[in-house]
């Protein structure tokens, strides 16, 4: 997967200001599984979701267990909301929020992600 240059985000898009980073084209992304990008020296783990059509991008790192795993984990949900289980301690982050369910004080860095004309990008 090749990460392409920053592009400026569309008029039609709420915030003028965000640069939006081109991860891949959404057909190249596995369904209901996890992928670790690099963007500005953070690794991103990113989520789609098939059965909703969803996208999630999170922070890869696990603060609980301090490795760089969640793109590996399994995702699914827990009454409404998308999680990621964690692939070592099975502790889940709320995709939307970031927010550790067992651990309520811990809480992921999520990043704003879009489906432009067909291209993933994630705002940095």
């Amino acid at each position: 997967m090749k990460v392409s240059s920053l592009q400026a985000a569309s008029p039609a898009t709420p915030s003028t200001s965000r640069l939006w980073q081109t991860i891949c084209a959404k057909q190249d992304l596995p369904p209901h599984a996890g992928v670790c990008v690099r963007l500005n020296e953070r690794h991103v783990a990113i989520f789609f979701c098939a059965r909703t059509g969803a996208l999630y991008a999170v922070d890869n790192f696990d603060p609980i267990d301090k490795t760089s795993v969640l793109s590996r984990g399994i995702i699914g949900s827990i009454g409404e909301e998308a999680v990621v289980a964690s692939p070592l301690f099975k502790q889940h982050f709320n995709l939307k929020t970031g927010q550790c369910l067992e651990q309520p004080d811990i809480q992921l860095k999520t990043y704003p992600i879009r489906c432009h004309e067909g291209l993933v990008q994630v705002a940095v």
